[in-house]
């Protein structure tokens, strides 16, 4: 691996690090108060984008960081369709109300 590599692991690794928490907060609380929507959504840009650009130097299979934008892309898209059903579920309460 080169150093560029390591380096964009580590930073992919600290920003992936919060993500599950964010998911176990989300699930625990049913609650997506406070959450910036516009922040996961582009955050998940940002890993896709990270991903297409993987894919156009040909490192897609062949970088382990790759696997690194897979998951993070996965929880942020996790945390941003559970907030998006709670957010949901709770207007729905508020109207019935």
């Amino acid at each position: 691996m080169t150093p560029e590599q390591i380096c964009e692991g580590l930073m992919m690794l600290a920003f992936g690090a919060s993500w599950p928490m964010q998911i176990i907060k989300t699930i625990r609380t049913k609650n997506p108060t406070g959450k910036s929507f516009l922040f996961m959504w582009l955050i998940l840009l940002g890993y896709v984008a990270g991903l297409c650009s993987q894919a156009f130097e040909g490192h897609f299979f062949t970088d382990p960081v790759t696997i690194l934008y897979v998951l993070n892309t996965l929880m942020v898209g996790t945390d941003l369709i559970l907030s998006t059903r709670y957010l949901m579920l709770l207007k729905k309460q508020q109207k019935s109300v």
